[in-house]
């Protein structure tokens, strides 16, 4: 085996990663005597790679199982909690993938990217002036010129061959030096093949060179590379937003009562905290002393803040509206509820990279069928004429024209087009590969708050209401930014003046107290506001304890919400609502929309464990949610969609969002999906025509390596133009129907 140094020099793993005491240490107990481990290994990047990772860390003696995130680059491992950790780290290794330990707070940037388009951009300078100058050569320049020419070429080849090529060399390598093969290893030897017999050709005044095949080889390829790893990384971004709602730490009582800031990370259950308003709560607690309004919108979905006071429990992520708080801490940081839907999103997550591109499904079969047909074209040719130089020549032509660009963009040119088409419409796709699923789905399930409604609560017929009455509640209604209030004061914008308020307080929990020529006028609670102690409900206002007026609030449906449930509806697609409100909003708001099946004060796990009792049942399922409580259910199912207005981690997490206010989004994001999904099918059938003609005809000789790199170039030119369909003529979008949802109907059969 060659030194270390020589190994990491051309690119192979160095032995590191973390030791058995830091896995234990970073592991964590999920019950049962068994403990999972996560790893970060950056070096994934194809589906063989999961299936290679899975099948190796799954064999070790004590593993229960192991699952690779795709698109976080992340390996959770179970394994029995007796004992040593499994030799997982030593196992990733010898596959030659580097692990570390996985950090859910990891707010580093993309590093990859930027370095895939440097490559992409200095393969693209090399491959344009390449075929110009090689144009000169098909014009007819020959002799002293031609050698020139070919020279400049090489010299112009050589630096994409070193800097942009290497994307694929290093891993190719790396899969060789343990023994296994991968999609980039039949590439590597093709670009290598090519550039050195272009040289040989070049250095004894060949006529023909190669460098135009290889440098558009690589440049197609980096194109495709780089469009898989944009919409992969889009994928890590609800995890991130999630995260960085939990604050990175917390004012803490300490024995000696003077107040620490600790990080979360040193937070344990028994502490007691000091939460200011405005602050959210870093982890799950209770209250020991204070009052205040709570907003738990993200975690519940309810649209009224609850009331904080002495024994109330709070969820880490909740945002505490009006007043400070004492808590005492009820659980560490990994143990939180934010934690814990972390754990859902990626769970969720790691499932749903199974319905990945069908490219990355054949990379298994891909590698061993190219390198069995180019060894077949090469020993047939030199059984049949003997000659070195042809037959190294038609084995190239074989390693290029069957390179997989066609199949490459096959899928993410439609997902493209289909971007802009849907852009156009107001939705912005946020992955790339939800378009496939989309096509496919026979049931919608829809949060309500924010979603099917507006989230912003109205108040019921404020004409009836005397303006002078209505103007004075707006006047105090001003100073608070409790939904209700909001609600008061936008109803009355235009209607009466301020009205000229002193000792103006507002009650956490309770309402706004204010004074006004002798008088104390209170809106809030009615059992605050009216007679303390008594049973009432509701909002009221009241003078010196004389009930004035009383309020009533709806949240009003979202615009387009009844054509766009009536349309899915007409499609064959089932719809029903599944929320974390009171029972009476869902049902109103169900009734309205004519919606048989709904749930109410369902939380966040809840939510996506009906999505996955939906999946048991055969079912494929959008989610449309808005909200942190809608994430873990955004993530687990077969596709979905959050309105702009969602919060950050709904946005996120959701496969579509759509910019507008108006529902009829779902309906029309459908009908481009199943647009584009009959576009996918066309252009993966044009692949494999392309192969299966390609194939013979470079096995035959009738190709040299650059006609291989023209029809190859041709055959991902004709996808393209074929993706470029969904814009036109036929594909233009159309409202949802059941013909442009044949899938609703196949799966009732």
């Amino acid at each position: 085996m060659p030194p270390p140094e020589f190994i990491e020099a051309i690119g192979g793993p160095i032995r590191r990663g973390p030791s058995d005491d830091e896995l234990r240490l970073a592991s964590r107990d999920v019950g049962g005597g068994m403990r999972q481990t996560d790893l970060s290994v950056p070096d994934i990047h194809c589906g063989g790679c999961v299936q290679t990772i899975e099948k190796a860390l799954g064999a070790l003696r004590n593993v229960d199982s192991a699952r690779v995130n795709l698109s976080t680059k992340r390996v959770a491992i179970r394994w029995l909690g007796d004992g040593a950790p499994p030799a997982m780290v030593e196992t990733l290794l010898d596959l030659g993938y580097e692990p570390g330990l996985y950090e859910t707070h990891d707010d580093g940037k993309d590093n990859a990217l930027p370095a895939l388009i440097r490559a992409l951009a200095v393969a693209a300078f090399a491959s344009m002036n390449i075929m110009m100058l090689s144009g000169s050569v098909w014009s007819g320049a020959n002799g002293p010129t031609r050698d020139i020419l070919h020279w400049i070429c090489a010299g112009l080849a050589l630096p994409a061959m070193l800097y942009s090529g290497r994307v694929f060399y290093l891993s190719a390598w790396n899969a060789i030096w343990h023994r296994r093969t991968n999609m980039d290893v039949p590439i590597t030897i093709g670009i290598a093949l090519a550039f050195a017999l272009s040289l040989y050709d070049t250095i004894h005044s060949g006529e023909q060179v190669y460098f135009d095949a290889t440098v558009s080889l690589i440049f197609f390829l980096l194109i495709g590379r780089t469009l898989d790893h944009v919409m992969r990384e889009r994928a890590r971004t609800a995890v991130k937003s999630l995260a960085r709602l939990a604050p990175r730490g917390a004012l803490v009582v300490q024995n000696d009562s003077h107040p620490e800031y600790l990080p979360l990370s040193e937070i344990t259950p028994g502490m007691t905290i000091l939460l200011a308003a405005g602050e959210r709560v870093p982890v799950d607690a209770v209250v020991l002393s204070g009052a205040s309004d709570l907003d738990r919108s993200l975690i519940s979905g309810e649209s009224v803040p609850i009331i904080a006071e002495p024994g109330t429990l709070l969820e880490a992520g909740i945002l505490n509206l009006t007043g400070p708080l004492t808590i005492r801490a009820a659980a560490a940081e990994q143990d939180s509820t934010l934690a814990n839907i972390i754990r859902l999103m990626e769970v969720a997550e790691s499932g749903r990279g199974r319905y990945r591109r069908i490219a990355d499904r054949a990379a298994e079969l891909y590698s061993p069928v190219v390198h069995l047909a180019a060894l077949t074209a090469f020993v047939g040719w030199m059984l049949l004429n003997g000659d070195l130089h042809t037959a190294v020549t038609v084995a190239i032509a074989v390693l290029i024209i069957t390179c997989p660009c066609a199949l490459g963009l096959a899928v993410p040119m439609v997902q493209v087009v289909a971007a802009q088409r849907l852009f156009v419409a107001g939705i912005m796709v946020k992955d790339g590969s939800a378009l496939e699923r989309l096509a496919e789905i026979d049931m919608v399930v829809f949060d309500k708050t924010g979603t099917l409604t507006s989230g912003s609560p109205q108040l019921l017929d404020p004409q009836d209401i005397d303006p002078g009455i209505l103007g004075l509640a707006a006047s105090l209604a001003v100073y608070s930014r409790h939904p209700y209030s909001l609600a008061i004061a936008r109803a009355n914008s235009s209607r009466a003046a301020a009205a000229t308020l002193t000792a103006i307080s507002e009650h956490p929990g309770l309402g706004i107290e204010a004074t006004k020529d002798g008088d104390r006028y209170r809106l809030g609670r009615a059992d605050w506001a009216v007679s303390p102690g008594a049973v009432e409900t509701g909002t009221v206002l009241s003078c010196n304890g004389t009930e004035l007026a009383r309020f009533r609030f709806r949240d009003a449906l979202r615009p387009g919400a009844g054509d766009a449930v009536k349309a899915l509806r007409n499609a064959g697609v089932t719809v029903e609502i599944v929320s974390g409100d009171t029972m009476e909003a869902v049902a109103i708001v169900a009734g309205q929309l004519h919606i048989a099946t709904h749930f109410s004060g369902v939380l966040p796990g809840g939510k996506a464990e009906r999505i996955a009792t939906l999946r048991r049942e055969g079912h494929k399922v959008l989610m449309v949610g808005d909200g942190l409580n809608d994430a873990p259910a955004l993530m687990a199912a077969h596709a979905s969609m959050a309105p702009s207005s969602a919060a950050d981690v709904g946005r996120s997490a959701a496969d579509f969002v759509f910019l507008h206010d108006n529902l009829a989004a779902v309906p029309m994001a459908l009908t481009i999906a199943s647009d584009a999904g009959r576009l996918v099918q066309q252009n993966f059938a044009l692949s494999v025509l392309y192969n299966a003609i390609a194939l013979p005809v470079a096995i035959a000789g009738l190709v040299n390596p650059f006609i291989a790199a023209v029809a190859m170039s041709l055959s991902s030119i004709i996808v393209v133009l074929n993706a470029l369909r969904l814009g036109w003529g036929g594909h233009r979008t159309r409202p949802v129907s059941a013909n442009s949802v044949p899938y609703a109907a196949a799966s009732r059969s």
